[in-house]
């Protein structure tokens, strides 16, 4: 089943342009943005059965862990850097942030946002929230950060990135109103801040 965020990254995607996606799991964005876009698509992932995945569906990846950065990739490598649902699961959340803007001429970037009203809800009950966009007990996730959206539009310029659009989701809704908290995915379309 198609991930609710793919359709909306895929609008940000030029047709024939090179995307990585770093942290990209099994692939299937990039598959998806290579089928609908056309797109020239690579991928940096840690996991050995996440690569082993992509490599059956034939795509270019490397294995890297993503908390040493970018280097591997120059300035303005690609044409769009995607790091999706991935960002919480970093400990160096502003190396990274820096690192895609600086290899992309832009960059996506998406998280569950943990200011939804159903995780505040559990918090305030006592417990640590459990949702489709948190999937995770406390103590088996691989989440290591838990942001807002108004805690990622405070970061965004702090670590040099213009954000330049966003769109909220919840089950695949569109939110407009109120979206930190009614909304449970934040997707946003950032540069580097000139």
């Amino acid at each position: 089943m198609m991930r609710s965020d793919f359709s909306a990254i895929a609008k940000w995607i030029d047709p024939n342009s090179q995307v990585l996606d770093v942290g990209c799991g099994d692939g299937s964005l990039l598959e998806y943005l290579q089928k609908t876009k056309n797109a020239h698509v690579y991928g940096v992932e840690l996991a050995d059965d996440k690569v082993l995945a992509c490599a059956h569906k034939n795509l270019n990846v490397i294995q890297q862990n993503l908390e040493g950065g970018l280097a591997l990739f120059e300035d303005n490598s690609f044409d769009t850097v995607i790091l999706s649902q991935t960002l919480q699961t970093i400990h160096q959340t502003a190396r990274i942030l820096s690192e895609i803007a600086r290899v992309g001429k832009e960059c996506v970037v998406s998280f569950p946002n943990f200011g939804h009203w159903s995780h505040r809800a559990a918090v305030i009950s006592g417990r640590m929230p459990v949702s489709k966009s948190l999937p995770y007990q406390w103590y088996d996730t691989p989440n290591v950060r838990v942001l807002t959206i108004a805690d990622f539009e405070a970061l965004a310029p702090a670590v040099g990135l213009e954000l330049l659009d966003r769109v909220v989701l919840h089950e695949g809704e569109i939110i407009q109103f109120l979206p930190n908290l009614r909304g449970s995915l934040a997707i946003y379309r950032a540069r580097r801040a000139k």
